[in-house]
């Protein structure tokens, strides 16, 4: 065969358009076909949703009237689930959807109804109207009462607890509806029996009902003991899971979908920190001991503690970590050491300030009420054996000349009540540290410390006042600030060996606020001797420098200017003189013949007489007391302060009164 008659049997051109163009149609018609494919699957599967939607919805209805309540929510969430999935379809929008959507929300909320009124059988709260419902009158009238007996229609459905519970669970409320109990629980029951140790609870059991009630209890005690307290709580948490909690919840936890929690454990999970915090500050902060020596009885309140929370634990209330409750019982050494130091500065500030002119006299022999210091033990049995052995036996060195056994000792002197007291309380403070822990030991020791600092801060601006304005005062507050000084020089030698070994190494010591001290008392001393000094030269200002004595003018001035006095029976004679003028003198006004005309002019006596108005506050000052004195000056702004300057009452006032401590604080309020 040659090449030409090969060629004559190959298609033609036309031929193979022709295919090309049948070949087209084909693939045309194929997308067609697949793209309505999937459209019909579509439209299938919505379908079939729909269909499922509907049999969900027909299901709930079915199981509600039946009171299957888990099932009935289960078939909710199919609803919900079947209506996601026609919405989450992309260009594929029917207007059903919004009306199936509405549907669902009006169905599940007739569900919530339904188990809200089922819940409220089973739980239900009596509680007294009073806005003050955490008082201890509104909580004796509140009442919780538990359903224990379902009823004939329940008992085919199931436990009623438990359906109502899980169905509530289901729906994703339950959450909700227990916060809100464990709230209540919170309020009514568990925080009151903390607060009131007189609450008892009551429980009374029915035929179909379980009641707790309270009854308030007459008791002379403050706070109750932790194992009271937790008797209390432990009957409220058995109750609660006897007839309420204690139902296991289908639903996964974090999700691990082996895992299920019971009720009790979610009630826990939301009310516990805080019933915790209420524990902690309104029971066992009281029951931290004041006194080392009762620290060992602590341990009675860390097993019962330890046994609270076991209970509450094998009630599935608490996980199995321990809680802060727990951890807070166990550091009991830390507690008594804060709470220790904390009452010893409020202690000290109450007696700091307190009023200061309450004294006590002071001798060489006086010491501070301190029972007995144990001996120092064997560092000072060594040190004493060391300083023997240096000693030879034949050689006699004591000086022949003693020194008195008062050498070293304050001299007698008053002082004020307070600042001895305070001193006895940083005494016992240091014997109490003596016997205590390491770290409590040294608590103490700094809040001795922290006392007087605290005194050398807080008393000098608190008594500022009466420090400056009365003199007696300044002076005891001199010796009080000598006489703590005199004790700071030997208080930390005294237990230097007796605290912990951390302090023993030179740090117990109070000697480096000596200097403060001693500083405090002489300055406010210095200040009112100043003040006192220049009391002084004012009244001697006019004895003419005491020259020429001979002259009996000069003598005169020198004695008037030193005895200062005006007598109250010369202030009587002087007052009569005054009254006798005021009371006469504006009669030589009498310009017209008529005497009932003349009023007029004699009233405008004070016009005409430049020092009339003066005249009459000197009346008034010769025959008040000093509070009226001082209320007539009234901070320079009173009548008596437009007439007299500051310097020529307190002249007055030093003339016509003796020296005291009113006439002192009157003085300082004339300026």
């Amino acid at each position: 065969m040659n090449i030409s008659n090969a060629c004559k049997d190959l298609p033609s051109k036309d031929f193979l358009l022709q295919v090309q163009r049948d070949l087209n149609v084909a693939v045309a018609e194929f997308t067609e076909l697949k793209q309505q494919l999937e459209r019909d699957t579509l439209v299938l599967s919505i379908l079939k949703k729909l269909q499922e939607f509907d049999t969900a919805i027909k299901e709930y209805n079915s199981a509600l009237l039946e009171k299957k309540y888990v099932a009935a929510a289960q078939q909710l969430e199919k609803a919900r689930s079947s209506l996601k999935m026609l919405e989450s379809r992309q260009g594929f929008e029917l207007k059903i959807l919004k009306a199936l959507g509405t549907e669902l929300t009006v169905q599940t909320q007739n569900m919530l109804y339904h188990l809200g009124e089922e819940w409220q059988k089973l739980a239900v709260w009596k509680l007294p109207p009073s806005k003050e419902s955490s008082s201890l009158e509104s909580v004796v009238h509140s009442e919780l009462h538990l359903r224990t007996v379902p009823s004939k229609e329940e008992e085919i459905a199931g436990p009623p607890v438990a359906s109502v519970l899980q169905a509530f669970a289901v729906l994703g409320e339950l959450h909700t509806k227990l916060k809100i109990f464990g709230q209540l629980l919170l309020k009514y029951i568990l925080k009151p029996l903390i607060l009131y140790p007189s609450l008892q609870p009551l429980t009374e059991e029915q035929s179909d009902v379980f009641i707790l009630r309270f009854q308030s209890e007459a008791l002379t005690l403050d706070h109750s003991s932790p194992m009271e307290v937790f008797d209390k709580i432990k009957l409220i948490f058995e109750v609660l899971h006897k007839y309420l909690l204690n139902v296991p919840l289908e639903q996964p936890v974090e999700d691990k979908k082996d895992c299920r929690v019971t009720l009790a454990e979610l009630l826990g999970d939301m009310i516990w920190e805080e019933l915790s915090d209420c524990l902690i500050q309104n029971c066992l902060v009281n029951s931290i001991p004041t006194n080392s020596s009762k620290l060992e009885q602590y341990i009675e309140v860390i097993k019962s503690t330890e046994e609270f929370e076991k209970a509450l634990k094998n009630m599935q209330f608490l996980k199995g970590d321990t809680t802060d409750l727990l951890k807070y019982a166990r550091n009991v050494n830390s507690h008594f050491a804060n709470k220790k130091c904390q009452d010893v500065i409020v202690a000290a500030r109450n007696l700091m300030t307190s009023e200061i002119h309450n004294t006590v006299k002071i001798t060489p022999d006086s010491c501070v009420a301190l029972p007995r210091l144990p001996d120092p033990g064997a560092r000072d049995h060594l040190k004493t054996q060391k300083t023997s052995k240096l000693v030879h036996h034949d050689v006699n060195l004591e000086n022949e000349t003693k020194l008195s056994q008062y050498t070293f000792s304050l001299p007698t002197c008053r002082i004020s009540s307070s600042v001895e007291k305070l001193m006895e309380l940083a005494y016992q403070t240091l014997l109490e540290a003596t016997a205590s822990t390491d770290q409590c030991c040294i608590q103490l020791f700094y809040s001795v410390r922290n006392i007087f600092q605290l005194f050398y801060d807080v008393v000098p601006t608190y008594h500022k006042e009466n420090l400056q304005k009365l003199p007696q005062l300044a002076a005891i507050h001199h010796n009080n600030c000598m006489y703590i000084a005199h004790h700071l020089l030997t208080l930390g030698h005294q237990f230097r060996y007796r605290l912990t070994n951390i302090l023993c190494d030179g740090a117990a010591t109070f000697v480096d606020m000596v200097p403060g001290f001693r500083r405090l008392g002489m300055e406010c001393f210095l200040a009112q001797m100043r003040v006192q000094r220049g009391e002084i030269l004012e009244r001697l200002s006019s004895a003419r420098n005491f020259s020429n004595m001979d002259d009996e003018e000069n003598y005169c001035a020198a004695n008037k200017a030193i005895r200062q006095d005006i007598s109250a029976e010369d202030a009587d004679k002087l007052y009569s003189l005054c009254r006798t003028m005021v009371e006469e003198g504006p009669q030589v006004f009498t310009p017209l013949p008529e005497d009932d005309k003349n009023k007029k002019y004699q009233e405008e006596v004070p016009v005409y007489v430049q020092k009339w108005m003066t005249f009459k506050e000197l009346m008034i000052i010769l025959q008040a007391n000093l509070q009226e004195i001082v209320d007539q000056w009234a901070d320079g702004k009173g009548p008596l302060a437009a007439e007299f300057s500051a310097a020529e009452v307190k002249s007055l006032i030093r003339a016509l009164f003796q020296n005291t401590e009113r006439r002192a604080a009157a003085l300082a309020k004339i300026k």
